[in-house]
């Protein structure tokens, strides 16, 4: 069976709604769609020294991603503005990553496929890095949800609970830099941060509870996956924009639902 490609960008798809599901909630609720943004375009510098270094695409992305994130979160509060330095970081990592694939003698790449996916091109091994990383994705928030939820909600509180807010943002910090590496194959580093706050966007709507939300984007990230792909194999479109334009359709029609209720 995973001998069929798009069955194997099925399950890529999949794989990546579900790793970006629990975590797109909390990038919603804590207004981080920035912050997402900007540790996905470091990705594409981890990308570089991996060719260079000869190493795990994955492990280069999410040590550059996790890195990012980690120098956003010791430098924010110290003199710039946060989105002063998310803009700053951002665009000069992607930048040097640009340049250092520039660099890359005697290595052939595909540039596009790294910046906007190549979903149909995802092999057995990557299914199971895009796999093992939305597991831990996923446990990961599954063992630290009702802190993570608290310390979302209030810092005093979560201080009165005896969570520490700071050590909450590294876990999520680390969620972050794993979605990111597995993510990259299948939408590019330009639509990583689209696959994570448009299905969550699209599900607040719709949710009651936070863990309705988490599990409303799961589905609205899985469907949109395939009816993407769907729509990319019968339109001849980009597969990984056209899985990106139907969350974003998703998005208006639970936007328009809520207006009617109101």
């Amino acid at each position: 069976m995973l001998d069929d490609f798009m069955t194997r960008a099925v399950l890529a798809g999949t794989g990546v709604a579900f790793a970006a599901a629990p975590l797109g909630s909390f990038v919603v609720w804590r207004r981080m769609a920035y912050f997402g943004d900007a540790t996905a375009h470091a990705a594409i510098l981890g990308v570089a020294l991996s060719l260079a270094l000869q190493m795990s695409i994955f492990a280069g992305a999410m040590a550059v991603a996790l890195a990012m994130a980690l120098a956003v979160t010791m430098l924010s509060g110290r003199g710039y503005a946060m989105d002063t330095l998310l803009g700053v970081l951002a665009h000069s990592a992607l930048a040097f990553g640009l340049v250092a694939v520039s660099f890359l003698s005697g290595i052939r790449i595909d540039l596009m496929a790294y910046l906007f996916g190549d979903i149909l091109a995802v092999s057995r091994a990557d299914l199971a890095v895009i796999w093992g990383g939305a597991a831990m994705v996923v446990g990961l928030m599954a063992w630290r949800w009702s802190a993570l939820l608290t310390a979302t909600l209030s810092e005093e509180l979560a201080y009165a609970s005896g969570i520490d807010p700071r050590r909450e943002q590294l876990f999520l910090t680390l969620a972050l830099a794993i979605t990111v590496a597995v993510a990259i194959k299948v939408v590019g580093v330009l639509l990583i941060a689209a696959m994570l706050i448009i299905p969550a966007a699209a599900a607040r709507p719709v949710s009651r509870t936070p863990e309705q939300m988490a599990v409303a984007a799961a589905i609205i990230g899985a469907v949109s996956a395939v009816v993407g792909l769907q729509s990319a194999y019968v339109f001849d479109t980009p597969a990984g924009p056209s899985i990106v334009c139907v969350a974003a359709v998703t998005f208006l029609a639970t936007s328009l639902l809520r207006n009617l209720r109101a």
